[in-house]
């Protein structure tokens, strides 16, 4: 049995428009059941489920970060209290004032309120301050 050309060729015309028809069809029965699927509440369940490996890593890894941050700030700040407490001499000063509830009140005050400098007995009052430039051209230097 042979089969001529031009019938050939129709069979594969039938079947390619019957084919291609059939998958567009398909296909929107696929997409309107996944539509209709994806916007149930069974499908947060479910994803939620399938992606809950995924959310506890971030937490993990969240949490890492963050406890290594707060020991790098605050290991930072601490180092960094310390050497200014050095370089201001504050350190001393409490030290040497611990023993004596009035003076240590009164060294604190004098820190928080007068600077440093006014324990330290530099005078600050000799040095000239800066004064911003005026013009007359409304506050614009």
């Amino acid at each position: 049995m042979e089969i001529e050309p031009t019938v050939l060729l129709a069979y594969a015309i039938i079947w390619t428009i019957f084919y291609a028809l059939l998958s567009k069809h398909i296909a929107k029965l696929s997409r309107d059941k996944w539509v209709e699927y994806v916007k149930s509440e069974e499908s947060d369940d479910v994803l939620v489920e399938a992606l809950q490996a995924v959310i506890e890593e971030i937490e993990d890894r969240m949490h890492d970060k963050l406890e290594d941050f707060k020991a790098s700030f605050f290991g930072s700040l601490g180092a960094a209290s310390k050497k200014l407490d050095q370089a201001t001499g504050q350190g001393a000063i409490k030290a040497l004032t611990k023993d004596n509830p009035v003076m240590g009140f009164l060294a604190d005050y004098m820190m928080k309120r007068g600077g440093i400098d006014a324990l330290q007995g530099q005078n600050t009052g000799d040095q000239p301050k800066q004064q911003p430039g005026t013009t007359g051209k409304l506050g614009l230097k």
